[in-house]
């Protein structure tokens, strides 16, 4: 798997990391949501492949607002316009509610500057959450050591994957912040990190 070549210690992290966050945006952006597909038919210039991506499942807080909404939604109906209306609604609010789940599913990936949780847009991927390799320090699995930032969680728990947690430095190369994700291959996410599991 190919790596990127170090620049000299003397360049500020913080610039080094602004600029590999637009390549990480261009290299990503130039495959659709379903990367296994390839590179998108419009790109000219053929993209380095990604090194890992996974789709991540919504997070708990999400999912059961979700449900607590079409729950609610059904009862307020029942209540107001009698039992047999709400359920007739019953396609439609599970519909509705099972298609935010999906359309709240991200994709984790690591590209050859940055990490990033990406989302489905109408025309393209967008990323968020963007964090460049640069800044990336230690990478654990399981729970963080005590003395470490409070993580963000990045998505929910899907059967057979494993929790990591990276920690890393903030876009201004100074403080420091972690956020933990679930993962179907811990080793692999670190390779493509450049951190070996601590």
């Amino acid at each position: 798997m190919a790596r990127r070549t170090r620049r000299p210690n003397d360049e500020p992290p913080a610039v080094r990391a602004a600029r590999d966050r637009e390549r990480h945006i261009s290299q990503v952006t130039s495959y659709g949501f379903f990367a296994r597909r390839g590179p998108k038919r419009s790109v000219t210039v053929v993209p380095a492949p990604l090194r890992y991506w996974q789709y991540v499942a919504v997070s708990p807080g999400i999912a059961l607002a979700t449900v607590a909404a079409v729950v609610v939604w059904l009862l307020a109906l029942g209540l107001i316009s009698g039992w047999p209306a709400a359920q007739d609604e019953v396609p439609l609010a599970v519909g509705l509610g099972a298609a935010v789940l999906v359309l709240a599913t991200s994709r984790f990936t690591i590209s050859d500057f940055a990490v990033s949780n990406d989302i489905a847009g109408l025309r393209q991927t967008s990323s968020f959450g963007v964090v460049p390799l640069v800044l990336v320090e230690d990478v654990v699995v399981g729970r963080a050591p005590a003395d470490w930032p409070r993580a963000k969680r990045r998505g929910g728990w899907w059967p057979g994957r494993t929790r990591v947690v990276v920690r890393h430095l903030a876009a201004d190369g100074v403080a420091d912040r972690a956020f933990a994700i679930w993962v179907r291959d811990h080793e692999a996410v670190a390779d493509a990190l450049d951190r070996p599991l601590a």
